[in-house]
């Protein structure tokens, strides 16, 4: 990051986004742009949100009305397009509403063994099982509970594919077109010496009668048609040839194609457009475009100190909770976000940068008062911890009529039992 633009030698193209200088905890505008694209979360009747200040703070708030505009839309690229969408769980593995997702997706796609059994166990649908790689004692349960078993190298091909052949499953290899679109290097597949997928082609042409279909992953929060376009170009000018012999081809995930401005209608036709083209089946993978905007993180303030700025503490945590705000360095976002005082919110833990963002408030914050971040529904409740013992949020769901149930709790003994 830094640059406007920066280009990565071997055929890699990344399109980075600069970071906003300013104040350190300033909310940064591409956070904010973000933000105004996605799905607004519903604030309920005022019945509905004292049901809600009764639950005890901290706890994921997922909003079922929500969650269902962000499924419509994958159900319309679905019907107008004929890709075929799986749940990547790897950002959004919540199986209280698989129920929901179940009716407008066609099954789960894995990076585990874990998530391979919980995609078969409590979606259903296909199960495809990719792993960046496999291991021996893992292998055979992967192949009992997929219907696709996509490897991650030819070596790994070469080792398990006879397992999979014998008991009938499609399999597929993760190919690297060398191109992506990611604001991060951090999440670049295509990043200098990335070891997921092939990209030599004389490797695996060699291999290509052993697999009917093949994976593409390139994109992280690719919110722009026209990137996502010049990518698929590039692809077809790369591996068209091959294309055309297999049966099935997955794009990955990382597309924002539920945001709220996204030219669907655009993406449907290009998608059909390219299936048609090679004579094969499509698939998306979205994991956080189908949970956008579904999800807060209700948290309550502790203290409110001052030290040159006025600085609220909140019973929870950026690295426990919303880990990716450090690890890419940014902050949520709160609603309105206006107002004439202005606070640091930050975490309880030890960690110095526990800090979720700078922001306006219309009253001046004390303790007791609640606090939601928005979007909090992708890699935060896959990636949540008990770093300092702090208390693991609670999952609750508010349905499509009103109610609020509290689904998960977690105890002492979790944390106890999650360390020995």
């Amino acid at each position: 990051m830094g640059a406007s633009s920066a280009f990565y030698p071997a055929r890699i193209f990344l399109w980075s986004v600069p970071r906003k200088s300013g104040s350190t905890f300033s909310v940064r505008e591409r956070d904010k742009q973000k933000m105004a694209r996605r799905p607004s979360p519903h604030l309920g009747t005022k019945e509905v949100r004292t049901q809600e200040l009764t639950l005890q703070t901290p706890y994921y708030l997922l909003d079922k009305s929500v969650l269902l505009r962000n499924l419509e839309k994958i159900s319309y690229l679905r019907q107008a397009s004929g890709v075929k969408c799986v749940l990547a769980l790897k950002a959004f593995a919540t199986w209280s509403v698989f129920d929901i997702m179940a009716e407008h997706m066609d099954g789960t796609t894995s990076s585990s063994l874990n998530e391979v059994k919980l995609g078969a166990e409590k979606f259903g649908g296909e199960t495809h099982a990719y792993s960046v790689a496999w291991a021996d004692h893992e292998i055979d349960e992967a192949i009992a509970n997929c219907d696709k078993i996509i490897f991650n190298s030819v070596n790994q091909l070469e080792r398990y594919a006879g397992k999979a052949k014998a008991q009938g499953k499609a399999i597929g290899l993760r190919l690297n077109p060398g191109v992506s679109h990611s604001h991060f290097i951090l999440a670049d597949p295509a990043r200098p010496f990335s070891r997921l997928g092939e990209w030599d082609m004389e490797r695996v042409k060699p291999v290509l009668d052993r697999i009917s279909g093949v994976m593409f992953h390139f994109n992280c929060e690719n919110d722009e048609y026209d990137s996502l376009d010049m990518l698929l170009k590039t692809i077809e000018e790369r591996y068209g040839e091959i294309l055309h012999g297999l049966e099935w081809v997955s794009l990955g995930g990382g597309i924002r194609f539920t945001n709220e401005d996204y030219p669907i209608e655009k993406l449907a036709a290009r998608l059909k457009a390219m299936s048609e083209r090679y004579g094969i089946q499509l698939y998306l993978e979205p994991g956080e475009a189908s949970v956008t905007g579904s999800t807060t993180l209700e948290v309550s303030v502790l203290d409110v100190v001052y030290n040159g700025k006025h600085v609220a503490i909140v019973d929870s945590s950026t690295e426990a909770h919303m880990l990716d705000l450090l690890t890419y360095s940014e902050y949520t976002n709160v609603a309105p976000n206006s107002g004439p005082y202005t606070y640091i919110v930050c975490g309880k833990t030890c960690l110095a940068g526990d800090i979720f963002g700078e922001f306006q408030f219309e009253t001046e914050l004390k303790a007791g008062d609640r606090i939601s971040f928005l979007d909090a529904g992708g890699y935060t409740m896959v990636k949540k911890n008990w770093f300092n013992g702090v208390q693991m949020p609670s999952i609750a769901v508010r349905h499509l009529d009103g109610q609020v149930e509290l689904v998960k709790e977690f105890t002492f003994e979790d944390y106890a039992q999650s360390l020995s």
